[in-house]
Protein backbone atom coordinates (compact mmCIF):
# COMPACT_ATOMS: atom_id res chain seq x y z
CA UNK A 1 0.00 0.00 0.00
CA UNK A 2 1.02 3.63 -0.45
CA UNK A 3 2.44 5.30 2.64
CA UNK A 4 1.65 8.87 3.72
CA UNK A 5 4.66 10.37 1.93
CA UNK A 6 3.75 8.61 -1.31
CA UNK A 7 0.14 9.78 -1.02
CA UNK A 8 1.40 13.35 -0.65
CA UNK A 9 3.90 12.98 -3.52
CA UNK A 10 1.42 11.51 -5.98
CA UNK A 11 -1.73 13.43 -4.98
CA UNK A 12 -2.13 14.97 -8.46
CA UNK A 13 -2.20 11.44 -9.83
CA UNK A 14 -4.57 10.26 -7.15
CA UNK A 15 -6.95 13.06 -8.12
CA UNK A 16 -7.32 11.62 -11.62
CA UNK A 17 -10.36 9.36 -12.03
CA UNK A 18 -8.37 7.17 -14.45
CA UNK A 19 -5.53 6.67 -11.95
CA UNK A 20 -6.52 7.03 -8.29
CA UNK A 21 -4.93 4.97 -5.54
CA UNK A 22 -5.49 1.67 -7.36
CA UNK A 23 -3.73 3.00 -10.45
CA UNK A 24 -0.86 4.41 -8.44
CA UNK A 25 -0.46 1.02 -6.82
CA UNK A 26 -0.25 -0.53 -10.31
CA UNK A 27 2.55 1.89 -11.13
CA UNK A 28 4.33 1.05 -7.89
CA UNK A 29 4.16 -2.66 -8.72
CA UNK A 30 5.31 -2.24 -12.33
CA UNK A 31 8.74 -3.16 -13.72
CA UNK A 32 10.08 -1.38 -16.79
CA UNK A 33 13.25 -2.04 -18.80
CA UNK A 34 14.82 0.96 -20.56
CA UNK A 35 17.27 -0.02 -23.30
CA UNK A 36 19.58 2.92 -23.88
CA UNK A 37 20.04 5.84 -21.48
CA UNK A 38 20.56 8.47 -24.16
CA UNK A 39 18.42 11.25 -25.60
CA UNK A 40 15.25 9.16 -25.45
CA UNK A 41 16.06 7.07 -22.39
CA UNK A 42 16.80 10.08 -20.17
CA UNK A 43 13.33 11.73 -20.27
CA UNK A 44 11.63 8.33 -20.16
CA UNK A 45 13.55 7.36 -17.03
CA UNK A 46 12.98 10.73 -15.38
CA UNK A 47 9.24 10.78 -15.90
CA UNK A 48 8.67 7.12 -15.05
CA UNK A 49 10.68 7.55 -11.86
CA UNK A 50 8.89 10.78 -10.97
CA UNK A 51 5.46 9.26 -11.49
CA UNK A 52 6.25 6.30 -9.24
CA UNK A 53 6.92 3.30 -11.47
CA UNK A 54 8.28 0.93 -8.84
CA UNK A 55 11.23 -0.68 -10.64
CA UNK A 56 13.34 0.60 -13.52
CA UNK A 57 16.09 -1.46 -15.15
CA UNK A 58 18.57 0.55 -17.23
CA UNK A 59 21.03 -0.94 -19.70
CA UNK A 60 23.64 1.06 -21.63
CA UNK A 61 27.39 0.45 -22.17
CA UNK A 62 28.44 4.06 -22.76
CA UNK A 63 30.07 6.80 -20.73
CA UNK A 64 28.69 10.33 -20.54
CA UNK A 65 30.27 12.47 -23.25
CA UNK A 66 30.24 16.26 -23.49
CA UNK A 67 28.43 16.00 -26.82
CA UNK A 68 25.53 14.28 -25.02
CA UNK A 69 24.74 17.22 -22.77
CA UNK A 70 22.66 19.31 -25.19
CA UNK A 71 19.94 16.67 -25.26
CA UNK A 72 20.54 14.09 -22.51
CA UNK A 73 19.34 16.31 -19.68
CA UNK A 74 19.78 13.74 -16.94
CA UNK A 75 23.53 14.43 -17.14
CA UNK A 76 25.68 17.47 -16.37
CA UNK A 77 29.23 18.61 -17.03
CA UNK A 78 30.52 16.98 -13.84
CA UNK A 79 29.27 13.60 -15.08
CA UNK A 80 31.40 13.49 -18.25
CA UNK A 81 33.47 10.31 -18.40
CA UNK A 82 31.28 8.38 -15.97
CA UNK A 83 29.06 5.40 -16.92
CA UNK A 84 25.64 6.63 -17.97
CA UNK A 85 23.79 3.98 -16.00
CA UNK A 86 25.61 4.81 -12.76
CA UNK A 87 24.97 8.53 -13.09
CA UNK A 88 21.34 7.84 -14.03
CA UNK A 89 20.79 5.65 -10.98
CA UNK A 90 22.17 8.32 -8.67
CA UNK A 91 20.09 11.11 -10.22
CA UNK A 92 16.90 9.03 -10.33
CA UNK A 93 17.32 7.97 -6.70
CA UNK A 94 17.57 11.67 -5.81
CA UNK A 95 14.41 12.31 -7.80
CA UNK A 96 12.39 9.54 -6.14
CA UNK A 97 13.81 7.26 -3.45
CA UNK A 98 10.72 5.04 -3.63
CA UNK A 99 11.78 3.72 -7.06
CA UNK A 100 14.21 0.80 -7.32
CA UNK A 101 16.85 1.34 -10.01
CA UNK A 102 18.69 -1.69 -11.47
CA UNK A 103 21.58 -1.02 -13.83
CA UNK A 104 23.63 -2.93 -16.40
CA UNK A 105 26.63 -1.24 -17.99
CA UNK A 106 26.49 -3.47 -21.03
CA UNK A 107 25.22 -3.69 -24.57
CA UNK A 108 21.72 -5.14 -24.98
CA UNK A 109 22.71 -8.30 -26.81
CA UNK A 110 21.78 -11.78 -27.91
CA UNK A 111 23.28 -13.10 -24.65
CA UNK A 112 21.22 -11.02 -22.21
CA UNK A 113 18.12 -9.88 -24.14
CA UNK A 114 15.64 -12.63 -23.29
CA UNK A 115 16.59 -12.83 -19.61
CA UNK A 116 16.23 -9.08 -19.14
CA UNK A 117 12.89 -8.92 -20.96
CA UNK A 118 11.47 -11.90 -19.08
CA UNK A 119 11.82 -10.09 -15.75
CA UNK A 120 9.79 -6.97 -16.54
CA UNK A 121 6.33 -5.79 -17.64
CA UNK A 122 7.12 -3.22 -20.35
CA UNK A 123 10.23 -2.47 -22.43
CA UNK A 124 11.23 1.00 -23.63
CA UNK A 125 13.40 1.17 -26.74
CA UNK A 126 15.76 4.15 -26.61
CA UNK A 127 18.27 2.76 -29.13
CA UNK A 128 19.43 4.27 -32.41
CA UNK A 129 20.08 1.22 -34.58
CA UNK A 130 17.92 -1.34 -36.31
CA UNK A 131 19.79 -4.35 -34.95
CA UNK A 132 18.85 -3.49 -31.37
CA UNK A 133 15.26 -2.66 -32.29
CA UNK A 134 14.75 -6.03 -34.01
CA UNK A 135 16.38 -7.81 -31.08
CA UNK A 136 14.13 -6.00 -28.57
CA UNK A 137 11.11 -6.85 -30.70
CA UNK A 138 11.94 -10.53 -30.97
CA UNK A 139 12.65 -10.92 -27.26
CA UNK A 140 9.33 -9.20 -26.49
CA UNK A 141 7.45 -11.47 -28.88
CA UNK A 142 8.99 -14.61 -27.34
CA UNK A 143 8.32 -13.39 -23.79
CA UNK A 144 4.93 -11.85 -24.69
CA UNK A 145 5.84 -8.36 -23.46
CA UNK A 146 4.88 -4.99 -24.98
CA UNK A 147 7.48 -2.41 -25.89
CA UNK A 148 7.34 1.28 -26.73
CA UNK A 149 9.78 2.40 -29.39
CA UNK A 150 10.86 5.78 -30.76
CA UNK A 151 13.40 6.95 -33.32
CA UNK A 152 14.74 10.44 -33.98
CA UNK A 153 16.39 12.07 -36.99
CA UNK A 154 17.47 15.74 -37.14
CA UNK A 155 14.09 17.47 -36.52
CA UNK A 156 11.82 14.44 -36.94
CA UNK A 157 10.72 11.50 -34.82
CA UNK A 158 8.47 8.48 -34.88
CA UNK A 159 6.73 6.58 -32.10
CA UNK A 160 4.72 3.38 -31.66
CA UNK A 161 3.84 0.63 -29.19
CA UNK A 162 4.56 -2.90 -30.39
CA UNK A 163 3.38 -6.36 -29.37
CA UNK A 164 0.71 -4.84 -27.11
CA UNK A 165 -2.16 -7.25 -26.41
CA UNK A 166 -1.30 -9.36 -29.48
CA UNK A 167 -1.04 -6.25 -31.62
CA UNK A 168 1.42 -5.66 -34.47
CA UNK A 169 5.15 -6.07 -33.85
CA UNK A 170 8.12 -4.05 -35.03
CA UNK A 171 8.69 -6.55 -37.83
CA UNK A 172 5.10 -6.06 -38.95
CA UNK A 173 5.80 -2.36 -39.47
CA UNK A 174 9.35 -2.82 -40.77
CA UNK A 175 9.58 -6.31 -42.30
CA UNK A 176 12.77 -5.71 -44.28
CA UNK A 177 15.81 -6.02 -42.05
CA UNK A 178 18.35 -3.26 -42.38
CA UNK A 179 21.49 -2.28 -40.55
CA UNK A 180 21.16 1.37 -41.51
CA UNK A 181 19.48 4.12 -39.43
CA UNK A 182 21.49 7.30 -39.17
CA UNK A 183 23.17 7.98 -35.87
CA UNK A 184 22.82 11.33 -34.09
CA UNK A 185 26.60 11.39 -33.89
CA UNK A 186 26.70 11.59 -37.68
CA UNK A 187 23.71 13.67 -38.79
CA UNK A 188 22.90 15.79 -35.72
CA UNK A 189 19.65 16.22 -33.82
CA UNK A 190 17.69 19.16 -32.42
CA UNK A 191 18.30 19.15 -28.67
CA UNK A 192 14.63 19.15 -27.63
CA UNK A 193 13.53 16.45 -30.08
CA UNK A 194 14.40 13.38 -27.95
CA UNK A 195 12.71 15.12 -25.01
CA UNK A 196 9.49 15.39 -27.00
CA UNK A 197 9.57 11.78 -28.20
CA UNK A 198 10.87 10.39 -24.90
CA UNK A 199 8.10 12.09 -22.94
CA UNK A 200 5.55 10.62 -25.34
CA UNK A 201 7.13 7.19 -24.85
CA UNK A 202 6.72 7.58 -21.09
CA UNK A 203 3.04 8.46 -21.61
CA UNK A 204 2.50 5.28 -23.64
CA UNK A 205 4.19 3.20 -20.92
CA UNK A 206 1.93 4.72 -18.25
CA UNK A 207 -1.19 3.98 -20.33
CA UNK A 208 -0.08 0.39 -20.81
CA UNK A 209 0.56 -0.13 -17.08
CA UNK A 210 -2.68 1.58 -16.05
CA UNK A 211 -4.78 0.04 -18.82
CA UNK A 212 -6.27 3.37 -19.86
CA UNK A 213 -6.71 5.41 -23.03
CA UNK A 214 -5.74 4.49 -26.58
CA UNK A 215 -2.29 2.96 -26.84
CA UNK A 216 -0.36 3.57 -30.09
CA UNK A 217 -0.63 -0.07 -31.11
CA UNK A 218 -0.81 -0.63 -34.85
CA UNK A 219 -0.14 3.07 -35.33
CA UNK A 220 3.11 4.85 -36.17
CA UNK A 221 3.04 8.51 -35.14
CA UNK A 222 5.34 10.77 -37.18
CA UNK A 223 6.35 14.16 -35.79
CA UNK A 224 8.23 16.99 -37.50
CA UNK A 225 9.21 19.68 -35.00
CA UNK A 226 10.64 21.96 -37.69
CA UNK A 227 7.24 22.38 -39.37
CA UNK A 228 5.04 21.54 -36.34
CA UNK A 229 3.37 18.73 -38.27
CA UNK A 230 2.12 15.28 -37.28
CA UNK A 231 0.63 12.29 -39.04
CA UNK A 232 -0.27 8.75 -38.06
CA UNK A 233 0.21 5.67 -40.24
CA UNK A 234 -1.70 2.49 -39.44
CA UNK A 235 -0.33 -1.02 -39.95
CA UNK A 236 -1.54 -4.54 -39.18
CA UNK A 237 -0.17 -7.61 -37.46
CA UNK A 238 1.58 -10.11 -39.71
CA UNK A 239 0.97 -13.52 -38.15
CA UNK A 240 3.57 -15.20 -40.36
CA UNK A 241 6.26 -12.79 -39.11
CA UNK A 242 5.28 -13.49 -35.51
CA UNK A 243 5.27 -17.25 -36.07
CA UNK A 244 8.72 -17.05 -37.68
CA UNK A 245 10.16 -15.31 -34.60
CA UNK A 246 8.72 -17.91 -32.25
CA UNK A 247 10.00 -20.73 -34.43
CA UNK A 248 13.61 -19.59 -34.90
CA UNK A 249 14.15 -17.75 -31.60
CA UNK A 250 16.50 -14.82 -31.13
CA UNK A 251 19.09 -13.90 -33.70
CA UNK A 252 20.91 -10.78 -34.80
CA UNK A 253 21.08 -9.27 -38.25
CA UNK A 254 24.01 -10.79 -40.06
CA UNK A 255 26.46 -8.05 -40.97
CA UNK A 256 29.17 -9.19 -43.30
CA UNK A 257 31.82 -6.56 -43.83
CA UNK A 258 34.43 -6.80 -46.52
CA UNK A 259 37.59 -6.02 -44.59
CA UNK A 260 40.98 -5.81 -46.24
CA UNK A 261 42.96 -8.36 -44.23
CA UNK A 262 46.25 -6.73 -45.23
CA UNK A 263 45.13 -3.34 -43.86
CA UNK A 264 44.90 -2.06 -40.27
CA UNK A 265 41.70 -0.33 -39.10
CA UNK A 266 40.98 2.17 -36.33
CA UNK A 267 37.28 2.19 -35.35
CA UNK A 268 36.34 5.46 -33.58
CA UNK A 269 32.66 4.64 -32.96
CA UNK A 270 31.10 4.36 -29.50
CA UNK A 271 30.83 0.97 -27.80
CA UNK A 272 27.06 0.78 -28.31
CA UNK A 273 27.18 1.21 -32.09
CA UNK A 274 26.47 -1.69 -34.38
CA UNK A 275 27.60 -3.70 -36.20
CA UNK A 276 30.36 -4.76 -33.84
CA UNK A 277 33.53 -5.56 -35.75
CA UNK A 278 35.95 -7.88 -34.00
CA UNK A 279 39.03 -8.63 -36.03
CA UNK A 280 42.74 -8.98 -35.32
CA UNK A 281 43.44 -6.01 -37.61
CA UNK A 282 40.85 -3.73 -35.93
CA UNK A 283 41.63 -1.34 -33.04
CA UNK A 284 38.61 0.24 -31.31
CA UNK A 285 39.12 3.63 -29.65
CA UNK A 286 36.03 5.88 -29.33
CA UNK A 287 36.59 9.38 -30.67
CA UNK A 288 36.37 10.94 -27.20
CA UNK A 289 39.26 8.73 -25.98
CA UNK A 290 41.69 9.39 -28.83
CA UNK A 291 43.79 11.99 -27.07
CA UNK A 292 44.39 9.74 -24.06
CA UNK A 293 45.01 6.55 -26.06
CA UNK A 294 46.78 7.75 -29.23
CA UNK A 295 49.95 5.81 -28.31
CA UNK A 296 48.07 2.55 -29.04
CA UNK A 297 47.81 3.50 -32.72
CA UNK A 298 50.70 2.29 -34.90
CA UNK A 299 52.72 4.85 -36.86
CA UNK A 300 54.75 2.36 -38.90
CA UNK A 301 51.95 1.22 -41.22
CA UNK A 302 48.90 2.62 -42.99
CA UNK A 303 45.86 2.92 -40.73
CA UNK A 304 42.34 3.17 -42.17
CA UNK A 305 40.15 5.18 -39.80
CA UNK A 306 36.47 4.24 -39.77
CA UNK A 307 33.19 5.25 -38.13
CA UNK A 308 29.57 4.72 -39.14
CA UNK A 309 29.52 6.96 -42.21
CA UNK A 310 32.90 8.66 -42.47
CA UNK A 311 32.24 11.92 -40.60
CA UNK A 312 33.78 11.21 -37.19
CA UNK A 313 36.69 9.32 -38.74
CA UNK A 314 37.60 12.48 -40.65
CA UNK A 315 37.50 14.43 -37.36
CA UNK A 316 39.70 11.77 -35.73
CA UNK A 317 42.32 12.11 -38.46
CA UNK A 318 42.44 15.88 -38.01
CA UNK A 319 43.04 15.45 -34.26
CA UNK A 320 45.73 12.78 -34.68
CA UNK A 321 47.57 14.63 -37.45
CA UNK A 322 47.45 18.11 -35.92
CA UNK A 323 48.13 17.17 -32.28
CA UNK A 324 50.22 14.02 -32.46
CA UNK A 325 52.00 14.12 -35.81
CA UNK A 326 50.43 11.09 -37.50
CA UNK A 327 51.01 10.94 -41.28
CA UNK A 328 49.85 7.39 -42.00
CA UNK A 329 46.08 7.78 -41.69
CA UNK A 330 43.43 7.49 -44.39
CA UNK A 331 39.70 8.04 -43.99
CA UNK A 332 37.36 5.25 -45.03
CA UNK A 333 34.81 7.24 -47.05
CA UNK A 334 31.29 6.05 -46.37
CA UNK A 335 32.31 4.39 -43.10
CA UNK A 336 31.33 0.93 -41.90
CA UNK A 337 28.19 1.05 -44.01
CA UNK A 338 30.34 1.07 -47.14
CA UNK A 339 32.01 -2.17 -46.04
CA UNK A 340 28.77 -4.14 -45.68
CA UNK A 341 28.08 -6.72 -48.37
Amino acid sequence: MLNEEEISRYKRHLALDQVGEDGQQKLKSAKVLIVGVGGLGCPVAQYLAATGVGSLTLIDPDLVDESNLHRQILFGSADVGQPKVEVARRKLNELNAFVKINIHQALFSLENAQELVSQIDVVVDGTDNFQSKYLINDACVIENKPFVSASIFKFEGQLSAFNYQNGPTYRCAFPKESSGLDNCEEVGVLGVLPGVLGTMQAAEVLKIILGIGNVLSGKLKLINTLFASEQTIEFERDESAVADIKKRGLRTIENQCELDHDAFYLDVRNLSELPVLNASNMLHIPLRELESRFKEIPKNREVKVVCQSGIRSKQAIEVLENKFGFDNLTNLEGGILSLEI
